[in-house]
């Protein structure tokens, strides 16, 4: 039985937006049969895939079999069907941040997927589901996740550092070749056919929902939106900057947009990310190669003072410092969104917080995954966000390393790899 291709047609030829839902509802039920005759096959048992392994720092990744072992108590094994490559997995595959590497790994980290088997204890999904993995998890228990506002769960929030399962500190990652555990990454470690992860980091979505569309959720464009509305809490008729147009820049220009500011000013050095960015909501550009004055002393002239927001999503110290000077003085946010290399430390002396302006930082947009980003996910699909400007290209899961070159020489936003 060919898996792939049933799941290739069902989720590249229907859609919601352009089949009836009966329609849909009739093809779903197909490719479910479909699937739950191959799970019988697997359930319990360990599963040879690809998987695309890093086994140095900027060293292309190797496609190879690997095994996967089933789920443990409160772990759930997912088929993944889509994934794509944002600046954490590539600031990772360089090996920016040396104390985080750990070899050999499978990265990834954005995401969408089915529930293949789930271990003992997991009741809220079933074998067949529909999900999306989410790297910072949320166990509805600690102090943290009861929290208002808060969104870094005590127990399975991000840790680049981890490369093992909670549970019992082990992988379920095995080479075929020689049985080498392989290490986790940000959770999830989506760069495989099959993948292992705690059930707290995992969201049930409809079935009637596009997976390859809403996999961008999981984390980019949830991250610039969030920060747009949770963390900086944009007001209307407000000013803002955007250091750096990828995914997450631009997601957080159409947070804004969605908002109500009168003026998104986006700051890149690439004029060809330009074009996305008016159809995101910017309305003025500055390119930092082309200016004759500093990005600040220019975002200060068109706002007549500094913009109410900024927003530093390059990973660059120098942006971050010109984001934290571009706001207004005695009332600019600065929010840091950018992954940064180490060892850096903030570009600004204590003294000059005192001047009004503040700074903070946002992991996953501030959203709660669990209890926040269903609602987050419908407002979406009515239209909110266009989750169709992010995908710039479209490739098989083999092509990952050119998919990785792609993102690195700045020539795409988000490649949808097909699994």
């Amino acid at each position: 039985m060919n898996l792939n291709k049933y799941v290739y047609i069902y989720m590249s030829r229907h859609s919601p937006a352009h089949y009836p839902v009966s329609t849909f509802r009739a093809n779903n039920k197909v490719i479910r049969t479909q699937e739950r005759l191959a799970r019988m096959e697997t359930q319990g048992k360990v599963i040879t895939c690809k998987a695309a392994v890093a086994w140095g720092a900027g060293e292309a990744l190797v496609m190879e079999d690997v095994k996967v072992d089933p789920p443990q108590r409160l772990e759930v094994r997912l088929r993944i069907l889509f994934t794509s490559i944002c600046h954490t997995d590539l600031s990772a595959w360089k090996g920016e941040n040396e104390a985080q590497q750990a070899y050999p790994r499978i990265l990834g980290h954005e995401a969408a997927g089915i529930v293949e088997s789930v271990g003992e204890g997991v009741e809220e999904m079933k074998a067949g589901d529909h999900v999306l993995p989410i790297f910072t998890g949320e166990c509805g228990e600690c102090r943290v996740c009861k929290r208002d506002g808060a969104n870094l769960c005590e127990r399975f929030r991000v840790d680049p550092m981890k490369k093992v399962m909670v549970s019992d500190g082990k992988t379920r990652f095995f080479t075929s070749k020689d049985n080498k555990p392989i290490f986790h990454f940000l959770n999830t470690s989506t760069f495989s056919e099959y993948t292992v992860i705690d059930s707290a980091c995992v969201l049930k979505v409809d079935p009637l929902f596009p997976l390859e569309k809403i996999s961008l959720l999981s984390c980019g464009v949830s991250t610039g939106v969030g920060a747009a509305w949770n963390v900086a809490n944009i007001q209307p008729s407000s000013t803002v900057a955007i250091f750096g147009l990828g995914a997450v820049g631009l997601a957080v220009a159409e947070g804004a947009r969605a908002r109500g500011a009168s003026k998104v000013i986006g700051i890149d050095v690439n004029p060809d990310k330009f074009q996305l960015g008016r159809e995101a909501g910017i309305s003025e550009f500055i390119n930092p190669k082309e200016s004759d004055k500093a990005v600040h002393e220019r975002v200060r002239e068109i706002t007549e003072g500094g913009v109410e927001y900024s927003f530093e999503c390059a990973g660059s110290i120098e942006a971050l410092r010109e984001a934290f000077l571009s706001t207004n003085s005695g009332m600019g946010v600065t929010v840091l969104l950018g992954v940064h290399a180490s060892p850096q430390l903030l570009p600004i002396h204590p003294m000059e917080l005192f001047q009004g302006r503040s700074i903070t930082a946002s992991v996953f947009g501030g959203f709660k995954p669990k209890t926040q980003l269903p609602f987050f996910i419908t407002q979406c699909l009515q239209g909110l966000v266009n989750l169709d400007l992010y995908i710039s290209h479209q490739l098989p899961f083999h092509d990952i390393n050119e998919a990785i070159q792609l993102l690195n020489q700045g020539k795409a936003l988000r490649c949808l790899l097909r699994l």
